[in-house]
């Protein structure tokens, strides 16, 4: 008998575990939904360090950005072709760059966040390939500071991908209309084109 019952809790227990392996992931919305929450959040709370203790106020903001971005992605988005010829840890090193680069630019342009409504835009057409990547739009509303800020609106979109665990990570950000894997890489063609594409060169000077 306590043969039996052994056998039967190894069996729940791989029934348990099968059950969960098979658990659907969440949708590259939801993923965008939680990590904007869980940002603003962020944001709300550290706020006050903004003009009083920025590096504080920025590695809050960078941990919460850590959940949801997937810096590496983002750098191959911004090296585009050049990302052919680099190692893996040039990408992994511009990556760094680049998690410093948009903490401060996605800081300092959401510090004026203090629980405005937040929108997330109805989704167009998506791609038919369930894997394909997704871009989540939202918006900021009554935003800014001055007169007539109350009607202002703030506009992002993630551009989503799948990665390698099944986990939907964001690859490249548009904030107010500028795409910054597109900002990037035109600043990163020209570095290029400036240090004969030496790589190293170009992420010794990145500003």
């Amino acid at each position: 008998m306590n043969i039996l019952k052994k056998l039967v809790f190894v069996v729940l227990l791989a029934t348990a575990g099968t059950s969960v392996a098979q658990e659907p992931r969440m949708s590259a919305v939801e993923t965008v939904q939680n990590g904007v929450e869980l940002l603003l959040q962020t944001v709300q709370q550290a706020r006050p360090y903004f003009l009083s203790d920025q590096q504080r106020y920025y590695n809050e903001i960078e941990s919460a950005l850590n959940t949801i971005v997937d810096f590496d992605a983002v750098a191959r988005v911004v090296m585009s072709r050049y990302a052919q010829g680099a190692t893996e840890e040039q990408i992994s090193r511009f990556g760094e760059i680049l998690q410093s680069t948009l903490t401060r630019f996605y800081g300092a342009a959401l510090a004026s966040y203090n629980g405005q409504e937040l929108v997330f835009l109805p989704a167009g057409n998506q791609p038919a390939d369930p894997r394909a990547d997704r871009v989540i739009g939202m918006e900021i509303r009554g935003i800014g500071s001055g007169s007539g800020s109350s009607n202002s609106s703030f506009r992002l979109q993630y551009q989503m991908f799948l990665n390698e665990n099944d986990e939907w990570k964001l690859k490249n950000l548009s904030l107010g209309g500028i795409n910054l894997g597109r900002q990037y890489y035109t600043q990163f063609a020209a570095a290029m084109s400036q240090y004969n594409n030496d790589i190293d060169q170009v992420l010794d000077n990145w500003q």
